[in-house]
């Protein structure tokens, strides 16, 4: 059975009191948009429509060629937008489920169980309810006696009777799509918001004896939607506080979960040991055994098993197994650093392979440049990668000592075994198994302070 998808996301979202289109705010380091996305694409589902109003093109740009889009161009509720998804999916047959973009919490496991509910039962819709402590604001599921579904009304046309329910409507849903689409035409804005409600296709589908079902989650944050920044500061806590303990049940000790910051793409491998204060971000990948240091932060990188990291910034950077990076060092896009690498404090490294056993201990620049196995750089030493037009390439060999305060002006080459003397200024290349010094003499004038 085809599995299609329509997420809502036309809203302006003006209680957010922001430039940024709602849907593309983030949490836990990635768009609402995305999250809902990604949750709806891993529950089964095959085609993804997004119904896009403001911002129709930050949301393009942000999912891409991951859905189809249709435009609201009126804001006249959510009968109404889903409506604007039948010139992709009026004919098509299937199940199609609806789902609000600004509900980043949602899971995938609780969307495919909502879907399979609402499959083996013959239903030709299913809503998802929950309940909460306080639903003010929420639809509310109202029950029959034999504990079917009645209606769903929304907060401004409940009865005070109605407002006591505490089992909300989720406003994610699962329909036969061509059942849908047809009583999509006859939904009415009889209401106090003069809006066409999505909900009514439930009441209109019980009015024809058809079978609607209740799929009940007991996880009330999870369809809890973002209105305005202090549910957003909400979602992203129940949404870091999620991604934290599933990673310490895989075997990853998160010393002070309540101040980590661990985006939901990260992996982290078992007995690694994450300390207060840090953050990991994108597609950053950790090996086992390893420990990130307090404040460190770490984005789209991967670091090998066996690493320590001190109070450092890393992105889009490889670490090899058993480095040992900072106190405060940092690791731009480009670095590739190999195993056993040193790297210490105030160095920062850009676009440079780093190979096994190298040492960079303290206080250095290297960019553009390739270091040898082995070959310590002293404290204080550049590559002078840049002339204000180009770039160019050090090439440093293997086994080599870079004194302190060593200026290698690039494009240059040293080969194995080099030795290069504290303080020089190298702009030729150096033959293996040489001494190069490029410094001016030394000046003594005795009793000069004297005088």
């Amino acid at each position: 059975m085809q599995r299609h998808a329509i997420v809502l996301a036309a809203g302006k979202g003006t209680r957010m009191k922001s430039k940024q289109y709602k849907v593309l705010h983030d949490v836990a380091g990635k768009s609402m948009i995305e999250h809902v996305a990604d949750n709806v694409k891993a529950s089964g589902v095959d085609q993804l429509v997004t119904i896009v109003g403001h911002g129709a093109q930050s949301v393009k740009d942000t999912l891409g060629n991951a859905s189809l889009y249709s435009y609201q161009e009126e804001q006249l509720g959510t009968a109404h937008a889903v409506k604007m998804a039948s010139e992709h999916l009026r004919d098509s047959e299937g199940t199609t489920l609806v789902v609000c973009g600004d509900t980043p919490l949602i899971t995938s496991a609780t969307l495919k169980a909502l879907i399979d509910h609402h499959e083996k039962s013959g239903a030709q819709a299913t809503v998802l309810s929950a309940t909460a402590t306080n639903p003010f604001g929420y639809g509310r599921i109202v029950r029959d006696a034999e504990e079917h579904l009645v209606k769903i009304v929304e907060q401004k046309d409940a009865t005070e009777t109605e407002q006591q329910i505490s089992e909300i409507s989720s406003g994610i849903f699962a329909f036969d799509n061509r059942v849908l689409f047809e009583k999509l035409d006859l939904v009415k804005n009889n209401n106090v918001q003069s809006e066409y409600y999505l909900p009514d296709v439930l009441s209109l589908i019980l009015d024809d004896d058809g079978v609607v079902e209740i799929y009940h989650t007991h996880d009330f944050e999870e369809i809890m939607g973002v209105n305005d920044r202090v549910m957003l500061s909400e979602a992203e806590k129940a949404l870091r506080k999620r991604v934290n303990e599933q990673h310490m049940r895989n075997g990853v000790s998160i010393i002070d979960p309540a101040t980590t910051y661990i985006g939901t793409e990260v992996q982290i491998g078992a007995d690694t040991v994450i300390e207060p204060g840090v953050k990991l971000a994108g597609h950053t990948i950790i090996g086992e055994d390893a420990r990130i240091g307090q404040y460190s932060e770490i984005t789209n990188s991967k670091i090998g098993t066996n690493v320590t990291i001190k109070q450092s910034v890393i992105n889009e950077a490889i670490v090899g197994d058993y480095a040992i990076i900072g106190p405060f060092a940092q690791l731009r896009p480009g670095a590739d650093l190999g195993k056993k690498v040193k790297v210490g404090n105030f160095v920062e490294v850009k676009k440079s392979v780093v190979k096994e056993g190298a040492k960079l201990p303290h206080l250095s620049y290297i960019g553009d440049a390739e270091i040898g196995e082995r070959t310590n750089v002293g404290c204080g030493s550049i590559t002078v990668n840049y002339d204000g037009i180009n770039k160019f390439k050090t090439v440093i060999g293997s086994d080599s000592f870079i004194g302190c305060n060593s200026n290698l002006v690039a494009p240059v080459t040293l080969g194995e075994r080099s030795f290069i003397a504290a303080g020089s200024t190298i702009t030729d290349n150096v033959p293996e198994d040489s001494l190069a010094l490029g410094r001016a003499r030394q000046i003594t004038k005795e009793g000069y302070l004297k005088k």
